[in-house]
C-alpha cells in the first residue's frame, strides 16, 4: 500500500526480489509434513521415541522450567543444563561442553569469537551458511578452500604464511556434509591443524549415527587441546539447541567473551533433559545406529542397480543432482505426489546448476519403504 500524498511503496524492492526468485523457480515457502519421511534430520528416530517423550514428561513433573528465563549469566543457569553438559563432555571424550539454544548460533558464536584478529580462518568451500557468516562478522582473516582438498588447503595455509601471516589457522569443515553427504578428511586435516592451529568440525549429521555409540566422526580427535567440535541436538539427537565441545581454557573463553551466548537466553531446561536422555538412548539401542546403516545398504544397491549413472554418497544424506531448478522441483513434486517426502534443494543452498533432491534416509520409513521410494525414483527419473 502507498503512503497516502507521498506515492511511495515502501514494499517494492521486496515484491521485485520476491519475484526474480520466483521467475528462476527458487521462491521458497513453508510446507508442512506430509508423507512418509525422507526429508527430515531425525536419522535415528529419536524426535517421538517414548523414552524421550517420558523423559520430557518426568522433567515436567520434578519441577525443571519450560523455559530458563535468563542469560546462564543471570539466573538462566539451571542444574539440568551443568547435568547434560558434564554428562555431554564426559560422553564426547571433551574437557568441557557449552549449551547453545541452536546449531546456527553455536557454529557462528565459535567463529565469531575464539579466532583472533591476525589468525586465518580456513574454511571448506561447502562449509555450512553459519560458519560463513560468521566469518563475515569475525575479527579473523578469512580464506576458503576447495572442498575436501587438503592438499589446496595446505597451499592456502602456505601463501597466507608466506604473505607474513603469523597467527593460528583456524580450519572449519563439516565432518558429514548436509548437502552432499560425503566425508571430510579429518586426518590429513588434523595434520595440517597440528601444525598450524585448530580443528573446528561441526559433527551436527554425523552426531548419532557414526562413531562408537554415536560419538561422531571426529570421536578420536575429541579432547585435543586444538580440537573443538559442534553437536547438534536437533538432528540425530531428537531435541533441539546444539553443544560446542572442546579445551576447558575455550569453553571458559567462550563464556566470557561470547556474545551471542553472554546476550542470549539460556536455552530451555527440558532441552537438557532431552539432551540426557538422548545419550543415555545412544549407549542402551545401538541397533538404532545398526537398521540406519541397513537403510543406507539397501537404498544405494537399489539405486546402483536401477540407476547406475546417478552418483551416490554412501551415508544417509543422499543428494540426486538433477541440475535445473525447475526440474528439480518437479521431480520432488511428482515423488511427494507418490507418498515419499522428498524435498528439492536449491541454490544459494547449494551451488549453482547443482539443484537436487536431498534424499534423508532416517528410522521414520521402513527398509520396504526405502526400496519403494529407489523404484519410484527408477520410474520418475526419465521424465525429466
Amino acid at each position: 500500500m502507498k503512503k497516502k500524498g507521498h506515492g511511495l511503496d515502501r514494499l517494492a524492492v521486496y515484491r521485485r526480489d520476491l519475484a526474480v526468485l520466483e521467475g528462476d523457480a527458487r521462491l521458497r515457502s513453508l510446507s508442512g509434513r506430509r508423507g512418509i519421511d525422507f526429508s527430515s534430520n531425525d536419522y535415528i528416530g529419536l524426535a517421538q521415541a517414548p523414552r524421550m517423550v517420558s523423559a520430557m514428561r518426568r522433567a515436567l513433573e520434578h519441577g525443571v522450567p519450560v523455559g530458563a528465563a535468563g542469560s546462564r549469566l543471570l539466573r538462566g543457569e539451571t542444574e539440568m543444563q551443568a547435568r547434560f553438559e558434564a554428562e555431554a563432555a564426559r560422553f564426547f571424550g571433551a574437557e568441557a561442553c557449552l549449551g547453545f539454544g541452536g546449531g546456527y548460533v553455536a557454529n557462528f558464536a565459535v567463529i565469531t569469537t575464539l579466532p583472533q584478529r591476525g589468525d586465518l580462518l580456513l574454511m571448506d568451500a561447502l562449509a555450512h551458511a553459519s560458519t560463513h557468516e560468521g566469518a563475515r562478522a569475525g575479527r579473523a582473516e578469512v580464506a576458503t578452500f576447495r572442498h575436501g582438498d587438503v592438499g589446496h588447503a595446505e597451499d592456502v595455509i602456505t601463501g597466507w604464511r608466506a604473505r607474513g601471516g603469523r597467527g593460528a589457522v583456524w580450519i572449519a569443515v563439516e565432518s558429514l556434509y548436509s548437502m552432499d553427504g560425503d566425508r571430510a578428511p579429518l586426518e590429513d586435516l588434523m595434520v595440517l591443524a597440528d601444525a598450524h592451529g585448530f580443528l573446528l568440525v561441526d559433527e551436527a549429521h554425523a552426531t548419532g549415527v557414526y562413531g562408537p555409540q554415536g560419538r561422531g566422526l571426529t570421536h578420536h580427535l575429541e579432547g585435543r587441546e586444538n580440537v573443538v567440535t559442534l553437536h547438534t541436538l536437533g538432528k540425530a539427537l531428537g531435541g533441539s539447541g546444539a553443544l560446542i565441545c572442546g579445551a576447558r581454557v575455550l569453553v571458559d573463553f567462550l563464556i566470557n567473551r561470547c556474545r551471542p551466548f553472554i546476550f542470549a537466553t539460556a536455552p530451555s531446561p527440558l532441552m537438557a533433559a532431552v539432551g540426557l536422555e538422548s545419550l543415555a538412548i545412544l549407549r542402551d539401542e545401538p541397533w538404532r545406529q545398526a537398521v540406519l546403516a541397513g537403510h543406507v545398504a539397501a537404498f544405494g544397491a537399489e539405486m546402483r542397480r536401477r540407476l547406475p549413472q546417478v552418483s551416490l554418497s554412501g551415508s544417509q544424506i543422499v543428494p540426486l543432482i538433477v541440475g535445473p531448478n525447475a526440474g528439480t522441483m518437479d521431480l520432488a513434486a511428482a515423488v511427494q505426489a507418490r507418498g515419499f517426502d522428498v524435498r528439492g534443494i536449491r541454490p544459494p543452498t547449494v551451488p549453482e546448476g547443482t539443484a537436487r533432491l536431498r534424499v534423508s534416509l532416517t528410522l521414520n520409513a521402513t527398509r520396504a519403504e526405502v526400496i519403494r521410494l529407489a523404484e519410484t525414483l527408477e520410474e520418475l527419473w526419465p521424465d525429466l
